[in-house]
């Protein structure tokens, strides 16, 4: 009990010792929580869609408590991740099979929109005939709820080791994903390119995971150090957020990149 005590009146002073690396760290953590929570809301939105009108909102709000209980419980495995060194490269791995997955799914032939296809789910197939139709979907729709949770834990620990700021970062992002999110999807059907952009944060993210694997078995080079250090962790919330808003700007002002797509002439 001691030492837990003492841990977290140590990273307590490490915030309150470098409050501008810290504010930058939280704000990030709630904007990498929104970029994922407008994908997931996308996702979620297309298994009600089937549904009947008055029970889509319905399902949805259940999506949403579920959303805030499974990213409640994901906050013990971040724990479990900072404390775990193996599991850093392997959660950064993950982020960046995520951005493959993406790109893949662009370079489709037709670019048509992916369909969650709900029978050929196992959790689906089990549950509608005892259930129903109404409450499969709810149960889909939290196992969907869990997996997003496991995302954004990777991408929130990519930011920081310290688990208090994790903490507050993922739980403020969580109390305004419901309207943050909408200003997101407005935001990105504006500026279409923004999609892209938010799989770049990810990929940074994934590259510094994956880089604690060097860190690890090389923690006295220079390069380590630094991946290590406050400097490290104020540069990549300098850039994710860069990213994010730098090409906004210049959409805004000198329309590049374009806010919509060019009309294909036939």
């Amino acid at each position: 009990m001691t030492e837990l005590l003492t841990t977290i009146n140590s990273l307590w002073q490490d915030i309150i010792a470098h409050p501008g690396t810290s504010l930058a760290i939280i704000g990030n953590l709630i904007l990498i929580e929104s970029l994922l929570s407008v994908d997931n809301a996308a996702v979620l939105a297309t298994m009600v869609m089937d549904l009947p009108e008055n029970q889509r909102d319905r399902a949805l709000k259940y999506g949403i408590w579920g959303a805030y209980f499974f990213r409640g419980v994901a906050m013990i495995f971040a724990s479990a991740l900072i404390a775990i060194w193996w599991l850093k490269p392997i959660g950064g791995l993950y982020l960046l099979y995520l951005v493959y997955s993406w790109y893949k799914d662009k370079q489709k032939e037709g670019g048509e929109e992916e369909k969650v296809n709900k029978e050929g789910n196992w959790l689906y197939r089990v549950t509608v005939g005892s259930i129903g139709h109404f409450w499969a979907t709810v149960c889909l729709v939290e196992l969907m709820d869990m997996a997003f949770s496991i995302d954004n834990v990777f991408a929130a620990v990519a930011f920081t080791p310290n688990i208090i700021l994790v903490c507050i970062g993922v739980f403020i992002g969580i109390l305004a994903m419901r309207f943050i999110a909408q200003w997101f999807v407005g935001l990105m059907q504006k500026y279409n390119f923004l999609e892209t952009a938010a799989f770049v944060v990810i990929a940074i993210l994934g590259v510094k995971l994956a880089l604690s694997l060097y860190e690890h078995f090389y923690p006295e080079t220079a390069f380590s150090k630094f991946l290590g250090s406050h400097a490290a962790d104020i540069g990549i919330s300098v850039l994710t957020a860069a990213v994010f808003f730098v090409p906004i700007l210049t959409s805004t002002f000198f329309n590049f990149p374009m806010k919509t797509k060019p009309v294909a002439h036939k």
